[in-house]
């Protein structure tokens, strides 16, 4: 006869493995307040030359810096672009990383979109909510990024240094980032090669 314990800590397990790392869907509760005051500092790149990173060849277009508010992520393994960029991260900074007007929001993400949706009216102006955060897709640059990307939940703080990159592939697959914080829709995602992930 098996013992009752031990279906329900096999059923525990399987229940794991069949959510993948679950504790990345618990948010970080933080307390009210403007959390990132710095927007994103982006500059020209200091080493122009390509990089090869697996199969993609990248272009450094701009070197990125930034602190920010995990507002949600989403992993990918299926399509197009996961072989290089496993992860989307939809951040905030500004008012965009305060409790209070993240909580008015509902943010989602799909398909490697970001969307927000609000009640009646946004807590913030929409032109500041579209300023003061973005969808980016992660590329980590090697496997100790990669392993603390793996690490991180809605609600944390980080920042992330690196490059952001137009990458290529030799049967014609071609990824750009946006370099602009203004823009949305298709396109407007930053494709980001993170260097190094410190959790603030």
């Amino acid at each position: 006869m098996i013992n009752q314990r031990a279906i329900i800590a096999i059923l525990f397990v399987l229940s794991l493995g069949g959510a993948g790392n679950w504790w990345l869907h618990r948010p970080i509760a933080q307390t009210a307040g403007v959390l990132v005051d710095e927007e994103p500092r982006q500059t020209e790149p200091a080493n122009r030359q390509p990089i090869t990173h697996g199969v993609y060849q990248l272009t450094p277009l701009a070197d990125y810096d930034i602190e920010a508010r995990v507002l949600s992520r989403e992993d990918y393994s299926i399509d197009g672009g996961s072989g290089l960029s496993p992860t989307d991260l939809a951040v905030g900074w500004k008012r965009m990383s305060d409790t209070s007007v993240i909580e008015q929001l509902e943010i989602s993400q799909s398909v490697r979109f970001f969307s927000y949706r609000w009640v009646s009216t946004p807590p913030i102006p929409l032109a500041e909510i579209q300023r003061s955060s973005a969808n980016m897709h992660m590329i980590p640059a090697d496997k100790n990024v990669a392993r603390e990307l793996g690490k991180i939940r809605q609600g944390a703080v980080v920042r992330l240094r690196g490059q952001l990159v137009e990458a290529h592939r030799n049967d014609g697959f071609q990824w750009r980032s946006s370099l602009t914080r203004d823009d949305t829709g298709a396109g407007a995602c930053e494709l980001f090669l993170v260097d190094s992930i410190d959790r603030l």
